[in-house]
This record gives C-alpha cells, structure tokens and sequence, in this order.
C-alpha cells in the first residue's frame, strides 16, 4: 500500500469506501477509545447557533462529505432547519446513511451521491455549509471550499472541520515498534491537503472568516485487541499481506511483539467558521 497518499489517491477510494462496514469499524474503534473532547456534531451546532443570525429558521443545510450520515442527523435533529442534506462520492456510505434515516422518519434529512468538487446543486440556494473530516479527501480543497461558498445564500455560513498533520503519531510509533511498518512515523499525514495549519487559508480564498477553534481530543485503546480494530482499516500504513482488513491477525501479530498494555494518543480537532458575502442572514 505504498505510494500516494491514499486519501489523495483516487484509485484507492473504492478499496477505502466500497463497503461502509470499514469506516463503522474504524470509527467505532476510535469512539470507544476516546476519553476527551467534545462531539463534533455538536460543536457544529453550537457554532452555527453562535454565528448565524436566523440559527432557529434556518431554510436548507448542507452536509458535504457526510459519510454514513452521523453529522447529518445531529444537524437536522439538533437545528430542526426545513432540511438537511447530505452529500457524498461513495455509494455504500449513502445507502448507510439512508438506512439509518429511515430509523428516524421525523428527522428532516435525505442524502444525495455527489462530487464535491461541482456539487449537482443550485447557487446561493443554502443557510449553512458543513464540511467536516472531508476536505482532505481532495487535492484541491479550495476548489470544495468554492462550491460551498457557490451553493450559500448571501450571509450564509461554512462551517469545516479537519485535523492537526500529526494528528495520532502514538499509533504511528506503535505500529514501527511492532515492526508491522518500520517506516510507520515517515509516512506523510493523511491530512497533509487540509489540515489545522491550513484550513483557515482555504476557508479565506473564497469566504470571510468569523472564527477559528482547536480543540485536542485524546484517545485511550484498551490494548492490543482494540488498536487492532482500528489499525485493519486504516490505509496509511504498509501492512503485510493478510494484516490489512484482518484485526485478528494484526492483534496477532502486536501481541508477538510487543507487551499488552493500553494506548493513549491525541488528535487536534480545528474548526474554521466562515461566511458567504453579501452580508449577514
């Protein structure tokens, strides 16, 4: 799995997002693991009620990258706007996350298979704009930036959301150590695209920047087992044939090498809050 940078690799995103079980998995493994910081989802919410003048009748939402749809369902739950809509490249997560709609039938949201960088929407047709954990799925994010600020009514508000380039280099430093990929800490950050020392640049190319939040989330993995949950999916590292997608060997393996003991590791969640021009809604 050497090369390009699998976020940046357009080859890898079937591998990466063809089955949303991976990203549960994943996902799944991180939340468990994590001890502080707050929800996202939340933060977004406040952030939107903070800025937005009309934050309790907002129109339309737009969830950019919204994966199996959890930011979107807190959006439409928590800001009760007309509606949200999610948007993404990938076909399994869509469907996930219109399977885990239909659970709440009352919740104003539906989702559309998309391309961030010309979103199939209509300009200024949009309150508020979220991209949270996507931008640097694109090597040219302010292109995505862009067609947020293109698709946002005068006044509307982006809200993006990314993470710190060293974002989880305990994991990194575990995985040389185990000798699973002794080149582990050189690999380049998967979020080298749009990260905490960039976002607000990005966000400024086409929007007015409001504001500006770090908040440090840690994480602590009970052990070997369950930083193998993570570690079976995740694409920056090398892994020997049979370890990728495979945490039992990978725990296998991290078990034979290294003794069992709890992993705590951290990751610099940056929010960026900007505004369409043309004055506040």
């Amino acid at each position: 799995m050497s090369g390009a940078n699998p976020f940046l690799d357009p080859a890898r995103q079937a591998e990466l997002y063809g089955h949303a079980s991976r990203l549960a998995g994943r996902s799944n493994a991180l939340m468990r693991a994590k001890t502080s910081g707050r929800q996202v989802p939340h933060t977004i919410v406040r952030l939107v009620r903070a800025h937005h003048e009309r934050a309790d009748k907002l129109g339309l939402v737009l969830d950019v990258g919204c994966g199996r749809g959890t930011s979107s369902l807190a959006l439409a739950q928590q800001l009760r706007p007309q509606r949200v809509l999610g948007l993404d490249a990938a076909p399994a997560l869509i469907e996930q996350a219109l399977h885990r709609a239909q659970r709440l039938p009352d919740v104003p949201v539906s989702f559309l298979m998309g391309n961030f960088h010309q979103l199939p929407l209509p300009a200024q047709s949009f309150d508020v704009a979220v991209a949270a954990f996507c931008l640097y799925h694109s090597p040219q994010p302010q292109t995505v930036v862009a067609e947020m600020k293109r698709v946002l009514a005068p006044g509307g508000l982006a809200v993006l959301v990314t993470k710190g380039l060293d974002s989880y280099r305990e994991m990194d430093q575990l995985v040389a150590a185990a000798g699973l990929d002794p080149r582990a800490e050189q690999h380049e950050s998967l979020y080298i695209s749009a990260h905490s020392d960039n976002l607000a640049h990005l966000a400024a190319v086409s929007l007015d920047v409001l504001a500006v939040e770090h908040e440090e989330h840690r994480f602590t993995f009970d052990g070997h087992d369950h930083v193998a949950e993570y570690l079976a999916t995740n694409p920056k590292y090398d892994l020997a044939p049979g370890l990728y997608g495979n945490p039992g060997a990978l725990a296998a393996t991290l078990h034979e090498f290294l003794p069992d003991r709890p992993l705590t590791t951290k990751s610099l969640v940056t929010f960026v809050v900007a505004q369409s021009g043309g004055g506040r809604s």
